[in-house]
């Protein structure tokens, strides 16, 4: 069961009415008010992320909310949560979920919000012009086996077409499954600071056991296969750690779930294909690449 679901009792909420003509004002405190059932979580505060007005079904918008909420664990524990939620609104009524009943298709599972333009922040462009024609942003996990095929082609794409791309790279480890990309994403940053990204995009290639977590092991091996300098200290310094948090708030106010996600001109590409049709693409495999979460 999601963090949400144990939360939040959106099913028996579906049918409950808001306001006729509301704003965003009005949905934030419906959420507050409403939507948690549980007596051991309190919302604080509700951040409308982005809504967007389907053009079908018509009638409908889509709100993409960050609930920030106090989840009382015992009497002396409290944690503090940021739980991301997709909710559709039609005339004054709310519903958690949206599904084409003859297609099946989940509007939850297909729609994500626009990146905002703080996303695009120098420090993380690794590739191509600022003021390219087009931004690439990507979320990704190094041990990832999908990003492992992707992400080394944006990169490529946005070094051999600068004027055309502007690739923005997050750090998105997925840490209950690969353990061991905590280490590999700090070594990432290092370089990335010196400015070394090719070095970063090589590490994608790194093969080792994605549950590792002896850090003198995996330096060890990084800085023998990638003629590197890195020490132990330099993992856990404050930039290192700052720019981690950094990227960790912006994949939460982006409401990012799996890797990779790719986002073309601030918009999401589930695909991660579209850029393709933007340059002289070398051909590859039509194989869709699923998310990694």
């Amino acid at each position: 069961m999601s963090l949400m679901s144990k939360l939040l009792s959106l099913a028996a909420l579906s049918t409950l009415s808001l306001n006729a003509g509301m704003d965003v004002d009005d949905v934030t405190d419906y959420i507050k008010e409403h939507m948690v059932k549980n007596e051991q979580v309190k919302v604080e505060s509700v951040e409308v992320i982005d809504s967007q007005a389907l053009k079908s079904p018509k009638g409908w918008e889509v709100y993409f909310v960050n609930i920030h909420a106090n989840v009382k664990k015992s009497k002396t524990v409290i944690d503090k949560v940021v739980v991301p939620e997709t909710l559709f609104v039609k005339d004054g009524y709310f519903a958690p979920t949206l599904i084409n009943m003859e297609t099946g298709e989940d509007y939850k599972r297909v729609l994500k919000p626009k990146l905002k333009d703080d996303i695009f922040d120098a420090k993380h462009l690794i590739a191509g012009d600022k003021d390219a024609k087009h931004t690439i942003v990507v979320f990704s996990d190094p041990q990832c086996p999908f990003c492992q095929t992707i992400v080394p082609k944006l990169y490529t794409a946005a070094v051999e077409n600068p004027k055309t791309f502007a690739l923005y790279y997050y750090h998105f480890p997925l840490l209950r499954i690969h353990p061991v990309s905590d280490i590999i994403s700090r070594v990432m940053i290092t370089e990335q600071i010196k400015g070394n990204f090719k070095k970063v995009i090589d590490m994608y290639s790194f093969k080792i056991n994605p549950r590792e977590v002896n850090a003198t092991k995996v330096l060890g091996r990084l800085n023998k296969e990638y003629n590197l300098n890195v020490t132990e200290d330099q993992l856990d310094t404050d930039a290192v750690n700052k720019e981690l948090k950094f990227d960790k708030e912006m994949s939460t106010k982006s409401m990012v779930s799996g890797t990779p996600t790719v986002y073309l001109d601030g918009v999401w590409d589930p695909s991660r294909k579209k850029y393709r049709t933007l340059y002289n693409a070398p051909k590859e495999e039509t194989t869709q690449a699923p998310a990694h979460h």
